[in-house]
């Protein structure tokens, strides 16, 4: 059984759950965040080593303002929850590494804070990796990248024709690259997820809304995986 190492989940569809309880649409963003927690259990006892979780996108800075700062704060409270004592603990035994990928700088400073902090405290941990991401666009990412290539090139630490495809990849937000890319909420469409790092990820895309995303979701994704033949090109 080859079960994938990275799994990438694009989270969608908080909005239309919420619509279909006819609470306001932002709502849904609760039940999203406790199927988080969910995941994350389901991941390692599926035996996924690591999973990116497409949180907040660059372009979600435009929602209307209740709604983001609704967001936000759950993302605040969140966060300093996981950062409890007895939380880190938990998260140390269970060898999770917590990172943020993405224009992080974009959000306000207790919410930059706090992601630092996480990742600070989890970094030791080894075992199973969850990436959030926020204030992420897979084009923001590369351009991102590039402009790093740049300075290098402008400061005389890299030479022009050195650059190559493993040099630009380091400059990412993570060189790690899905294997398989989940997508829920009934759209079939990656929206500039790691378009980089997913060229060859295989794709399963799932109708039922992220709020209400089940283990058997997960591990029917997981088996189709694994029956495809990934060929690289070859």
């Amino acid at each position: 059984m080859t079960v994938p190492k990275h799994v990438g989940i694009i989270m969608d569809g908080n909005r239309r759950f919420a619509k279909k309880l006819m609470l306001k649409p932002w709502r849904g963003h609760e039940w999203g965040a406790k199927k988080v927690k969910d995941v994350l259990q389901w991941g390692k006892e599926l035996g996924v080593k690591e999973l990116t979780l497409y949180a907040f996108s660059v372009e979600n800075f435009s929602r209307p303002q209740e709604e983001f700062d609704y967001i936000t704060d759950i993302f605040l409270k969140e966060f300093k929850e996981l950062s409890e004592p007895k939380n880190l603990e938990q998260l140390k035994q269970d060898g999770l590494r917590i990172r943020f990928l993405g224009r992080t700088w974009m959000f306000s400073k207790d919410i930059q804070d706090a992601m630092a902090f996480l990742t600070e405290q989890t970094k030791a941990n080894t075992g199973h990796t969850v990436n959030f991401a926020m204030a992420y666009g897979g084009r923001a990412e590369i351009i991102d990248a590039t402009k790093k290539v740049a300075e290098l090139v402008k400061a005389g630490k890299l030479d022009v024709d050195k650059i190559n495809e493993d040099v630009f990849k380091q400059q990412l937000y993570t060189e790690s690259e899905p294997d398989l890319v989940i997508r829920t909420g009934g759209e079939h469409r990656t929206s500039g997820f790691m378009l980089w790092q997913g060229w060859y990820a295989e794709l399963y895309f799932i109708d039922d809304y992220w709020p209400d995303l089940t283990k058997e979701h997960l591990a029917k994704a997981i088996e189709s995986y694994e029956t495809r033949e990934r060929r690289f090109g070859k």
